[in-house]
């Protein structure tokens, strides 16, 4: 297949090319590099043992876009391109509803325009909102309690809309749940401009020395020790969901939900623990505050994916703490 990726370079973007790339597919990665660097693409192309086709390229402007489509015939898209911090999106959600929702018209319109009827979109477990009971699972009803969320929400829904009323158009949404860890050869991973928002980057600055201590919001949550608690999973397990949520699609009809989790939930100081115990570095942390909109549990059901997508998680809690003190070590140099 040829695959258009946006977001390629980002966190979960840059492991499902290599994974795309080691399965023998042509990838095509957009990315505007907000948020990530245009460095990333060498080393995919490195791990993947490939080349793929890179453009500069932001799904706000649409002509940029539509001379991507002119120029390659894409059997599917993988849409991961858009804003993803929460708290941003509270502070600035005109920015979010621009970027995430328009951008994602924009790719559309050209899917359209161009034939392209084959969508896997990186949707979010925080469609679930903070009343369903964990495990999660797909058929729960939803909500949402920030813009992030909410953009997440509505492009679920309009590609549901749309393959509702083509029938040739077939869309696969992927809830994720907590990704961390990197590959584990340390050359790509989570890299994040500026504070980190995810709680496995912010570890491995601490440890790196780079910030002083980790902040920790809440310790007053019904959790076995108090702080909140998600699924964890590697990015490559994660990654791996994409190709095989690519060799279902073609045999479907209309949109299908799967969640993509471990289905066990550790608690903030579990995976504190874990990573000191992964590799000997302890981390000094603080208790503050809780933050607004944040659910004291949080991990998926995954039976969904593993029964229809043949799909599940592998890498253990140790395996994501290692890799991603590996990258975090190997991108300081």
């Amino acid at each position: 297949m040829k695959v258009l990726v946006t977001g390629g370079a980002g966190f979960i973007g840059s492991h499902t090319c290599v994974e795309l790339l080691l399965a023998g597919h042509d990838v095509v990665m957009v990315d505007n590099f907000s948020n990530s660097k245009r460095s990333v693409v060498g080393m995919i192309e490195q791990l993947g043992k490939k080349t793929c086709v890179c453009y500069e390229a932001d799904l706000l402007h649409y002509s940029d876009l539509e001379r991507i489509f002119s120029e390659h015939h894409f059997d599917a898209i993988i849409h991961f391109a858009g804003l993803k911090a929460v708290g941003e999106s509270v502070a600035f959600p005109l920015k979010y509803y621009e970027n995430n929702v328009t951008g994602t018209l924009n790719l559309c319109r050209l899917m359209k325009q161009y034939q392209v009827n084959h969508m896997v979109f990186s949707s979010s477990a925080t469609v679930y909102g903070m009343n369903n009971p964990s495990p999660l699972t797909e058929e729960m009803p939803l909500a949402t309690t920030n813009p992030y969320g909410s953009t997440k929400r509505m492009i679920e829904q309009i590609l549901t809309d749309l393959a509702a009323a083509d029938t040739d158009f077939k869309v696969i949404l992927l809830r994720y749940f907590n990704p961390i860890g990197a590959h584990e050869s340390g050359l790509i991973g989570e890299n994040p401009k500026g504070i980190p928002n995810n709680l496995m980057p912010y570890i491995t600055q601490v440890a790196a020395g780079q910030l002083e201590q980790l902040q920790i919001f809440g310790n007053d949550y019904d959790t076995h020790d108090g702080t909140g608690v998600r699924d964890y999973i590697h990015v490559v397990d994660l990654a791996k969901g994409h190709l095989k949520a690519l060799e279902r699609i073609g045999y479907q009809e209309g949109t299908k939900v799967y969640n993509l989790g471990t289905g066990v939930g550790y608690s903030v100081l579990d995976v504190i623990g874990g990573f000191e115990k992964a590799t000997g570095i302890k981390i000094p942390y603080t208790i503050v505050d809780r933050r607004s909109g944040d659910v004291g549990v949080c991990f998926a059901d995954p039976t969904k994916a593993k029964m229809e997508l043949g799909w599940n998680a592998e890498k253990d809690l140790e395996s994501m703490c290692k890799d991603a003190w590996n990258f975090q070590r190997s991108s300081r140099g």
